[in-house]
């Protein structure tokens, strides 16, 4: 498994070191970096009060990093407005309470749903001028304005590895679920300036990733 969410918080597994059953792979560290995605979007754009979360409903690994999002907002001062979608056809019906209620800023949490519709909420976050931030730096290449998350080349290599080990006989079981140990911030400049948006020197700084 990878980029499946905590999968001991999910119960796909009784603990990260004896993941015991028939999984293993490369572990989610999601409520750290939800937050952090939370925090280094509050720090780009210090205005950004009310949040858009968009996240899919129906996978809890997914709803977790949701609701570490919704437990940390307070303490940065930030109200979260929770956009939970189950299909393609909800995101019009996101996009139009968003539009009645306009949000500062919008973090959209990946998964397969969110990630095949990537495209229309970044289009809706461009045309409203809403700084929003991603899991993943493709995602800020792809035209978002910022993104935070594991190197997923990183994971890609060490789930390849562990694959290989179970068809040379290892037992899943016995294999510790990993955590990732690279991340990646990136910046889209050139989204920055379609919404009106000058990033602080202090963000781009911190980025591995500035695209111009």
């Amino acid at each position: 498994m990878i980029n499946s969410g905590d999968p001991v918080a999910t119960g796909l597994a009784a603990s990260l070191a004896h993941p015991g059953g028939n999984i293993t792979g490369v572990s989610d560290v999601a409520s750290e970096l939800s937050t952090k995605r939370l925090t280094l979007l509050k720090e780009a754009v210090p205005s950004v009060r009310v949040v858009a979360v968009l996240w899919n409903a129906d996978d809890l690994g997914m709803t977790l990093r949701y609701r570490a999002v919704e437990t940390e907002a307070p303490r940065l001062g930030m109200v979260i407005v929770p956009l939970g979608v189950r299909a393609p056809d909800d995101f019009d019906a996101a996009f139009s309470k968003m539009t009645e209620t306009p949000p500062d800023g919008i973090l959209m949490v990946t998964d397969i749903l969110t990630n095949l519709n990537r495209q229309r909420v970044m289009q809706y976050a461009d045309e409203h001028r809403l700084p929003a931030i991603y899991e993943y730096a493709r995602f800020a290449r792809d035209g978002g304005l910022m993104s935070y998350g594991p190197d997923e080349n990183a994971i890609l290599d060490r789930g390849a590895g562990l694959a290989d080990r179970i068809l040379k006989g290892a037992k899943p079981a016995d294999l510790p679920l990993e955590l990732p140990t690279r991340f990646q911030f990136a910046v889209n400049l050139k989204t920055a300036k379609a919404i009106g948006l000058t990033i602080p020197e202090a963000i781009l700084v911190r980025a591995d990733d500035v695209i111009e």
